[in-house]
């Protein structure tokens, strides 16, 4: 496939991951038809980018080199799939996890598209070999697991199915690369893939502390915030032990590996989150932030307004 045939991307899905993804492909430049099933809502979509964008744009944070006008003439909205998938070199599935009505999907499209075309599923949790069973050429599949919000969050997971071909890893690491999007490529698949693993074991632990009675809900909220999220932010894990030794990672292991050791095996079980322990830190929880509607969405909304200084922050800073 030329490079003058890789201009129309389809996004499969019209809900939140499918709207962030409509918002990056069109960023970069690129031709994005929404499809969704549900008659008018690949259209609503598109209102709701439309007021998305003119707000990021007043406020100076719309990506991409051209204005929102322009990004938003690239997208059109589709309920027909053979219409929405016509002239795509990238398909991009958004559908709710459930492996069954994903699998459904893939085949369907499958039944649509050429042999070159890229089939990516945004799946969170759902390893690609389970997703993607029913595809006759799985070498052309894989996931592109997003950050929620994708718009604000770079990072992008590239998890390949075991019959992936190195070639649609590679133009696929380039799309979002040039989207703005900060692509790591897994090399083989795994049950949370990389992000959801890190995230899984930083929950545990917390989940542990509090349910012990070592920490409250809000302080261990704070020890992240205020503490390690201050360098993750700019730096990962394995970098800031390399930095935090005069000669690097192989010092600080003979410095400080065996107290890791003694309290990594100090870990407990995995936690029961449905157990009546578990209720109290729920309740703790909803204490310091209500679980009402109202409530929730005044977080979301600064969650997403401090994510977008600190991107802003990073680029300005060339991180």
């Amino acid at each position: 496939m030329s490079s003058t045939d890789m201009k129309i991307i389809t996004v499969i899905g019209s809900g939140l991951i499918g709207r962030s993804w409509a918002m990056l492909f069109v960023s970069g430049g690129y031709t994005v038809k929404i499809y969704d099933n549900q008659p008018g809502l690949a259209a609503k979509a598109i209102t709701e980018i439309r007021k998305q964008m003119e707000e990021l744009e007043e406020a100076h944070m719309l990506r991409g080199e051209l204005s929102a006008t322009q990004q938003l003439d690239l997208l059109s909205s589709y309920d027909d799939l053979a219409q929405a998938l016509e002239g795509a070199f990238f398909v991009q599935e958004c559908v709710f996890e459930n492996l069954e009505v994903k699998q459904s999907i893939f085949q369907d499209i499958e039944g649509h598209v050429g042999k070159g075309v890229i089939l990516s599923s945004s799946t969170s949790c759902l390893v690609p070999s389970n997703v993607f069973s029913k595809v006759q050429n799985r070498s052309r599949c894989l996931v592109s697991h997003p950050v929620n919000p994708p718009y604000y969050v770079k990072l992008v997971e590239l998890v390949p199915h075991p019959e992936t071909s190195a070639a649609v890893m590679d133009t696929t690491h380039a799309l979002m690369t040039k989207v703005g999007q900060a692509p790591v490529c897994l090399k083989k698949e795994i049950d949370g893939f990389a992000l959801n693993r890190v995230q899984a074991a930083i929950i545990a632990e917390s989940w542990r502390l509090v349910q012990d009675g070592v920490i409250s809900v809000k302080d261990i909220d704070l020890v992240m915030s205020e503490g390690l999220g201050m360098r993750y932010a700019f730096i990962g894990p394995m970098e800031t032990m390399h930095l935090n030794a005069p000669e690097g990672l192989e010092d600080y292991m003979k410095r400080y590996g065996q107290g890791f050791m003694r309290v990594m095996n100090s870990f407990g079980p995995v936690p029961d989150f449905f157990s009546d322990g578990a209720k109290g830190i729920i309740n703790e929880m909803c204490e310091l932030i209500p679980s009402n509607r109202e409530q929730l969405s005044a977080r979301i909304e600064r969650r997403d307004r401090l994510l977008r200084g600190l991107a802003k922050l990073k680029k300005d800073s060339d991180c």
